[in-house]
């Protein structure tokens, strides 16, 4: 089991013909957070809480992840992009090793997996994910 990054086939495929809206306010974005055990890459098609992780104590994490707010996604040169407001758990007590991206309105769609690149773990702290710049090559979500 592995977790890849990658922007999710069948959305590629689902941006042509149907609702994956970043600014209309009716489309919400959650991202879920996943142990090492989880098998999540290009093919992944739609949230799953097998593997999602759980609290070592508190109530930081809830099933199903935390609401992204989004930018509206705009061009940078021919690729389009979309950034995210940074997200933090806070007094948390997990292990994660990647997330999920999806859309919860649209029958929680995957939209992309980001990979950590191996296990971070908190202990009665804050775990926050930063997203990077909108950029042609630094965006979490783009399109070229």
């Amino acid at each position: 089991m592995a977790i890849s990054s990658a922007i999710c086939n069948s959305f590629k495929q689902e941006i042509l013909v149907e609702g994956h809206n970043f600014t209309n306010g009716t489309d919400q974005f959650k991202l879920a957070l996943y142990t090492s055990s989880a098998s999540l890459g290009a093919s992944t098609t739609a949230y799953s809480a097998t593997n999602e992780i759980s609290n070592a104590s508190g109530s930081a994490y809830s099933a199903g992840g935390a609401n992204l707010t989004s930018v509206t996604p705009v061009l940078d040169g021919s690729t389009a992009v979309c950034d995210f407001a940074d997200i933090s758990f806070t007094s948390a007590s997990f292990t994660a090793n990647g997330c999920l991206i999806y859309n919860s309105t649209n029958s929680n769609k995957a939209v992309c997996v980001v990979a950590f690149g191996g296990d971070k773990t908190v202990s009665s702290g804050t775990f926050t994910i930063q997203f990077p710049a909108a950029g042609a090559s630094t965006a979490i979500v783009r399109i070229a």
